[in-house]
């Protein structure tokens, strides 16, 4: 039976065609009142995958990126008066089975916001076909974004991530970068604002078909990433205000 609060799952899909209908067909369908397929020009058949699927589906006229494309689902899903939002990505790389857990700690005012970590141990996502490289820039990245905001987090960078409405009310995502730095503005919004992040862990998925960025990307990830924290810090002691950490209505 579907839960008297309403949750709906949101998918930025691109080129996710191999793996759109696995990520599906493990969404507990009974504690979902909706999915919501956010195709941002796909190249591939992701669209067509789509459309055999019972999930709406909403097509960009052209190609936003990785940040523009959660902005439509975030509206998208607050439109349709979503209790809690589960941003997923497509690429199957993480378990959509640990959705209900997601949204119980939510009910339960534990967090507002819950990330999946791949990376409870270094054997288990190297067994799970993490490379070696991304996995220990994951973990040196996400231990200085630890130490900067002041959280435990096992990892920042998860394509699994849960939201109370209140929290996508609130946190001016709108204003972010539309790239994939979006996360990481995201985040910084989040403990700038002193909302409460936590994690559950999920398996690790990493095969031919799962999205992955490449080293140059990475590389401007990171330093974007560093270069928000930087912002952030700057804002917090007033030498130079910054839009991203205003509030909303500002």
């Amino acid at each position: 039976m579907t839960p008297p609060w309403k949750t709906i799952v949101v998918m930025p899909a691109y080129n996710a065609a191999n793996t759109l209908t696995r990520v599906y067909r493990d969404i507990p369908k009974d504690q979902v009142a909706e999915i919501i397929v956010v195709d941002d020009c796909s190249k591939d058949n992701t669209v067509e995958i789509a459309r055999s699927l019972p999930v709406t589906l909403i097509q960009h006229e052209r190609n936003t990126g990785y940040g523009g494309n959660q902005k439509t689902c975030y509206r998208a899903a607050l439109e349709r008066g979503a209790d809690f939002v589960v941003m997923i990505h497509g690429d199957y790389q993480y378990d959509a089975r640990m959705i209900p857990t997601a949204i119980e700690i939510l009910r339960h005012g534990i967090c507002d916001v819950v990330l999946g970590n791949r990376i409870r141990t270094r054997a288990e996502a190297l067994a799970g076909g993490m490379p070696k490289s991304k996995y220990f820039a994951n973990r040196g990245l996400t231990i200085i974004e630890n130490m900067l905001s002041g959280q435990n987090l096992g990892e920042w960078h998860s394509g699994f991530r849960a939201y109370s409405r209140r929290v996508l009310e609130t946190v001016p995502f709108e204003r972010n970068n539309d790239g994939f730095v979006f996360d990481s503005q995201f985040l910084v919004q989040c403990v700038n604002l002193g909302l409460k992040l936590g994690d559950l862990p999920v398996p690790v998925r990493y095969f031919d078909e799962a999205s992955s960025i490449n080293l140059k990307n990475s590389t401007i990830y990171a330093l974007k990433t560093l270069s928000t924290f930087g912002s952030w810090y700057l804002h917090r002691s007033g030498l130079r205000r910054n839009h991203l950490f205003e509030p909303k209505g500002s």
